[in-house]
């Protein structure tokens, strides 16, 4: 148990038996009255995101959430096979809790994988990771006042948007919590 005065950003929560997720939270004090916690919950399931507000210092529950560093191994066609690094035990998670991270996962890949009561509730990858560019246009000079943009299939199989300048064959480094290119990787 803890009191909403502790709540931060990524702590899973308990409500009502669901696991919700902090995604943001403010302390309010207004004029008036006494102060307020909102927050910004996600449910870890389901996805679903819900504003919250609670009285300062009531007691609310927190999950037990392990977050254990895994390997990404391969696809299997229903399911996403990692392995844990401590106990090399393989673990087979579902495309609906592996999400948006599919679009970066790479095999032999590290990622964060957080589980509840021995079920696999999220994937977490690093903020960003460097994918090789596997096809795209050659970008046209001209024809524009600013710089440009154009897609770019990356080896993932996932399209992005890339600067004209960028050719088949690249490094791109691409943040994953937004899809978005942040640069090129020279070596």
């Amino acid at each position: 148990m803890a009191t909403t005065n502790d709540l931060k950003n990524g702590m899973v929560l308990n409500l009502d038996g669901q696991l919700w997720s902090v995604v943001w939270f403010q302390h309010h004090k207004p004029g008036k009255g006494g102060a307020v916690m909102r927050t910004k919950l996600k449910n870890v399931l389901s996805g679903k995101v819900v504003d919250k507000t609670f009285n300062a210092d009531v007691k609310v529950e927190v999950a037990n959430v392990d977050k254990r560093d895994m390997t990404y191994l391969y696809n299997d066609g229903g399911s996403y096979v990692f392995m844990d690094s401590s106990t090399y035990e393989q673990v087979h998670i579902t495309p609906e809790v592996v999400g948006e991270a599919s679009h970066f996962l790479l095999e032999n890949q590290n990622a964060i994988v957080a589980v509840h009561d021995d079920l696999p509730l999220y994937v977490e990858l690093p903020a960003s990771v460097e994918l090789a560019v596997e096809y795209t246009e050659p970008g046209l000079q001209g024809d524009r006042s600013t710089g440009g943009t154009k897609p770019a299939k990356l080896e993932t199989g996932y399209t992005i948007q890339v600067p004209l300048f960028l050719t088949t064959g690249e490094t791109v480094k691409v943040d994953t919590r937004t899809g978005d290119y942040l640069g090129r990787v020279t070596s």
